[in-house]
């Protein structure tokens, strides 16, 4: 006989499902908003989250914004005029250099001096940026180049000196061969620095000025639901005031307007001192690297004495330098023109004027001066450029375009410096006391809250 099967085992009976932690906080937090004291604890939570979350927002944004303001007056917009006198300071001994080689062997020590300072400019400026520009950035190799490229220069200008103080004719080609360097490898770069420093300015100011919109629709939020929170518990109780509450409201109102009006003014004065300073110093600055290039190219009308032409029309061929004369000439017209309109005082236009008038004297004893050259009076036109004792120069209309122009930089840097500061100082404090007033408000509305929970105690 075959013994009957076993019977299967029964299967245990299934045992109770394992809830997650989120879904027990959640029930537990259903079953307290039944109750008015469970209701008025969340109350309570949500408040002070609010307030705390818009101190540390505010407190971030305004961070934020305050160190780039602190950017702009001492860092970006300092770096972008260092730029600016590295290749005022490049193209002025260039521009010294060929006037002492006009000279001949009888180089004056006010020239050679100025050359020699003009280049010490340029070492310690690129000395500065060198220290504040980032390793890997275009900046610094920028840097990199113009600190190779100037003991080159220095060389060629060395060596058309000597050659031009034995009287050989080499010496000029040396100096049109540094001039060139200058030209087409030295001063491009320099631009690059400027131009590159500038858009850093740029990028600061856009830091620094945007509304900080996401704390302000916080504090809204947060005095919306303080608001909500006063007009339930009058409702439940009749009681007009909460202290507490009333407490979280006013500093959070607080800091909300600290923040709008604070921002507010120092947007103002940041937008100013780029409107009314930033502005009008580029402009200035274009307009003595114009009057720079210029002067040097009016001494290299000499110096090559038309070994140098460029077609200008079909067929018809002028002096290489004399045309890059004029073009600066016109360049620096409309950035005068420019300068003037942006000026908005009278310290700020009287030196443009003046420099304006100083440029058309200038070309006036500039055609004088090319006149007697094309009729074959070199020495009567060279007379006219670097001056004789019966001659006015043209140098001397260089020089007052120059120190005008110096004139209403330092006008207009302190117009910026003070614009800018009066921006920055209007964030001042504003991160700290927001930080601090959000912890006074959120210990308000917990102790406002607390009072109300105390009563069912």
């Amino acid at each position: 006989m075959s013994s009957a099967a076993p019977p299967s085992p029964t299967p245990p009976a299934p045992g109770p499902t394992r809830r997650t932690a989120f879904a027990e906080g959640v029930d537990q937090l259903r079953a307290a908003a039944t109750t008015e004291p469970g209701r008025l604890r969340i109350i309570g939570a949500v408040l002070a989250l609010l307030v705390v979350a818009f101190g540390t927002l505010t407190a971030w944004q305004t961070s934020t914004r305050a160190s780039a303001a602190e950017d702009v007056l001492n860092k970006s917009q300092p770096l972008s005029s260092a730029a600016a006198d590295i290749y005022r300071s490049l193209a002025d001994a260039n521009t010294a250099a060929s006037s002492g080689f006009l000279a001949g062997g009888q180089e004056t020590k006010a020239s050679r001096d100025r050359y020699e300072e003009d280049i010490r400019t340029a070492a310690a400026k690129l000395v500065k940026a060198a220290n504040s520009s980032d390793p890997d950035s275009p900046a610094a190799a920028t840097i990199a180049k113009l600190n190779r490229l100037l003991p080159e220069y220095k060389g060629l200008i060395e060596r058309a000196r000597a050659n031009n103080r034995q009287g050989y004719p080499l010496g000029g080609a040396y100096l049109r061969y540094a001039n060139d360097k200058m030209q087409t490898d030295m001063l491009p770069a320099a631009e690059d620095l400027y131009t590159s420093e500038n858009e850093r300015l740029r990028g600061d100011y856009d830091s620094a000025t945007p509304y900080p919109w996401a704390a302000i629709a916080l504090g809204v939020l947060a005095l919306a639901a303080l608001a909500w929170a006063q007009h339930r518990n009058y409702q439940r109780t009749n009681r007009v005031l909460n202290h507490g509450l009333v407490a979280a409201t006013a500093a959070t109102t607080v800091v909300l307007l600290w923040l709008v009006i604070g921002h507010t003014v120092a947007r103002q004065g940041l937008n100013d001192s780029y409107d009314h300073g930033v502005r009008s110093l580029n402009v200035l600055h274009d307009a003595r690297i114009a009057s720079l290039k210029a002067r040097g190219n009016e001494n290299l009308t000499l110096v090559s004495r038309g070994a140098e032409t460029v077609e200008v029309k079909p067929g018809e061929f002028e002096d290489k330098f004399d045309v890059a004369f004029k073009a600066s000439m016109k360049d620096l017209s409309e950035h005068l023109t420019d300068a003037q309109d942006l000026a908005d005082d009278a310290s700020g236009t009287d030196p443009v004027r003046a420099a304006t008038g100083n440029m058309r004297e200038w070309q006036s004893r500039h055609t004088d001066a090319r006149a007697q050259d094309d009729e074959g009076n070199y020495q009567a036109a060279l007379n006219k450029i670097i001056g004789s004792k019966s001659e006015k120069p043209t140098g001397e209309c260089f020089d007052s375009i120059d120190s005008n122009l110096r004139t209403a930089l330092a006008h207009e840097e302190n117009e910026f410096k003070k614009s800018a500061g009066d921006g920055l100082d209007a964030m001042t404090g504003l991160t700290v006391g927001a930080a601090v007033l959000a912890v006074l408000g959120a210990a308000g509305a917990v102790l406002g809250i607390g009072r109300r929970l105390s009563e069912y105690r």
